[in-house]
């Protein structure tokens, strides 16, 4: 009789597998294939001698990197940066997937929301143009304000603090209403008595987000908040490329213009896969870090 229901089941399952297949070759093709070439790290690869015919030099990459000077202010640029597109960021989709929630006019709820979603599908070429139309020093729409006013323009993208601000800022709008998106789907399980139920108790519209709206989609948070500690490492090539200049380049050189510059310019691939799997690994145990420290509150991811 069980043999005859796992038959039943199996078959009953059988497109369900079909469909799965596609989004496991993908993985496994591009996602887990790939990791095999992480042995150039601990290489001398060159294009003659292909990846396994190049010289074994266990750990000497990893000493390289480390022992230039320059390579301890890019892993504090990218956690710099990195953590305050997490911690100033994260909170940004998850206050508008709340107000976009309250707006009871549909026409006007999906106004907004076109608006919101659209510069995630620009790319940073061309939100890199919007920024540079907005903040350049000699043709800026804002400088060109301010030197009206003040009689002098203020180097937005050439000040160390303001350029950070302005890169802080451009990532919270391109990515805001995208990933509220998930925020907005977790709004729609919670069931509407609970706020008719803490209205006829007397909670206002801010006392039924604080006690309703944030707890229902608790877990949605911590999940989204332990998988954006594992990008922390991960600023975005395009990102930065795009906004940096020489004068900033204490603030705005991160690992993946390094490894840009190193490898795809300078040709020392190992030495950038030596980056890389540093990149990974410290990904990795961020990711470890910020689920077991869910786990203790019942909101871990595994």
């Amino acid at each position: 009789m069980r043999q005859a229901a796992r038959r039943r089941r199996w078959k009953a399952n059988i497109p369900l597998m079909l469909l799965f297949i596609p989004g496991l070759l993908f993985y496994a093709i591009f996602k887990y294939a790939p990791m095999g070439g992480l042995i150039i790290a601990f290489k001398d690869y060159t294009f003659f001698d292909g990846v396994f015919g190049s010289e074994w030099v266990g750990l000497k990459n990893f000493e390289t990197i480390f022992k230039q000077p320059q390579t301890i202010g890019i892993i504090r640029n990218t956690i710099i940066l990195s953590m305050l597109n997490v911690f100033v960021g994260f909170p940004f989709p998850i206050l508008l997937a709340i107000l976009l929630n309250e707006v009871r006019k549909t026409w006007y709820k999906r106004t907004i929301q076109t608006i919101v979603y659209l510069p995630h599908f620009f790319s940073w070429v061309i939100i890199g143009g919007f920024v540079l139309t907005l903040f350049s020093t000699e043709s800026g729409t804002i400088n060109h304000t301010l030197k009206s006013w003040f009689g002098e323009p203020f180097p937005f993208l050439f000040n160390p603090g303001s350029w950070i601000t302005i890169y802080v800022g451009s990532g919270i709008w391109k990515e805001m209403g995208f990933s509220a998106i998930i925020y907005l789907a977790a709004l729609t399980s919670i069931d509407p008595s609970l706020y008719e139920s803490a209205s006829l108790d007397g909670a206002n519209k801010f006392q039924q987000i604080r006690h309703v709206t944030l707890p229902g989609i608790s877990t949605t948070i911590v999940l989204m908040f332990i998988l954006a500690m594992g990008r922390l490492m991960e600023v975005g090539f395009d990102h930065v490329y795009i906004l940096q200049n020489p004068t900033v380049s204490s603030v705005a050189d991160v690992i993946s213009t390094f490894m840009y510059r190193i490898g795809l310019q300078g040709a020392q691939f190992s030495l950038t896969a030596a980056m890389g799997l540093f990149e990974s690994i410290v990904g990795l145990i961020l990711v470890l870090t910020a689920n077991a420290l869910a786990r203790k509150f019942d909101k871990g991811l595994w």
